[in-house]
């Protein structure tokens, strides 16, 4: 009985010690001087970057939120011409985990969604701004569009995320959607759905896929591409630097747990009194990201102007061409 209860122990003890994710690794004392922040008032911090024309000055305010495993340094064809032309004010930030950000364990897209209107606030941004969020990063844009749209001067969904348990959009797409991606990637955001304590464990376990060969869900352009934001390892690292869990991993939790409402419920925060638009990017060769559930939300919310991109994969934000296309269009209204 003792060695049954021994064992029985030792058991118990692994298997809380396998699905118990490790706390942040700590950020440096110098924190402040790696990268300037601002306190939350539920004190927290997060890291910030501005770039562009002064904020009193811009005719353009742009948040950009980085997708998954990103940072606020993310790399993308920002030019001096492109500044000058829009007048534009770019405010890069940390999502909550991520770089220099403190983060949050009670994570949610409303929580994602407060941090920015709270970072605007904090910066003296002005009581308007565009969001743009790509890939994962997207989930907060659709948080901006439901609970804080009267901030909003404008939105862009680039290749967003299409989370499989929205109530409203039909079953069948959702299904389509989600066989197109390889099965580990399919196990993983069930898992991060179904059971998010376990999704620590499922990360790190050898057993079962968990995750996916690049090759499979990316285009030779999109390889291309990665390769060469590789090169800037030290970007990944910083972005990850307070480890997998509070960073890729809540991010998955956050954007694919149960949403408070669905895309096609939101409201058309815009009018003729109250200018601005949304726009929706779609990567015909984006090999993540369904085109067909992204059509089937533009159809039921005309106001959101779709974009769709024929020889664009899903990093078509980090292409030259497809950026400056971006940023048009966000500046053009």
């Amino acid at each position: 009985m003792v060695l049954l209860l021994v064992i029985v122990g030792l058991i118990s003890y692994y298997v809380y010690k396998s699905i118990t994710p490790p706390p942040p690794i700590p950020l440096p004392e110098n924190v402040s001087e790696i990268s300037p922040r601002i306190k939350l008032n539920d004190g927290r911090h997060l890291a910030y970057k501005e770039l562009g024309f002064p904020k009193d000055k811009a005719k353009n305010k742009i948040i950009i939120v980085h997708g998954n495993g990103n940072s606020k340094d993310v790399d993308l064809y920002i030019t001096q011409e492109m500044i000058d032309e829009f007048k534009i004010y770019f405010l890069f930030f940390d999502r909550a985990g991520y770089g220099e950000s403190d983060p949050n364990p009670t994570r949610t897209l409303k929580t994602d969604t407060y941090d920015i209107e709270e970072l605007a606030d904090k910066l003296q941004v002005g009581p308007k701004f565009h969001v743009i969020g790509m890939s994962l990063g997207a989930y907060p844009v659709y948080g901006c569009l439901k609970y804080i749209p009267n901030r909003l001067s404008g939105a862009s969904l680039v290749v967003p995320l299409v989370n499989f348990w929205w109530s409203r959009v039909p079953q069948n797409l959702l299904n389509a959607a989600m066989k197109k991606l390889p099965i580990g990637f399919q196990l993983t955001l069930r898992v991060a759905h179904y059971s998010p304590w376990l999704l620590y464990w499922w990360m790190t376990q050898k057993w079962f896929p968990n995750s996916r060969n690049p090759k499979d869900t990316m285009t030779e352009r999109d390889l291309e591409l990665a390769e060469k934001h590789t090169k800037h390892s030290y970007i990944k690292e910083s972005a990850l630097r307070q480890g997998g869990y509070v960073t890729t991993q809540q991010d998955i939790i956050a954007g694919y747990g149960n949403w408070e409402f669905d895309p096609t419920e939101l409201k058309n925060p815009f009018s003729d009194s109250n200018k601005g638009s949304v726009h929706m990017w779609c990567a015909l060769e984006d090999k993540q990201i369904s085109r067909d559930v992204l059509l089937y939300i533009c159809d039921k919310l005309p106001w959101i102007k779709l974009h769709e991109v024929p020889d664009g994969g899903h990093y078509i934000i980090h292409e030259k061409r497809h950026f400056e296309a971006i940023i048009k269009a966000a500046c053009s209204d």
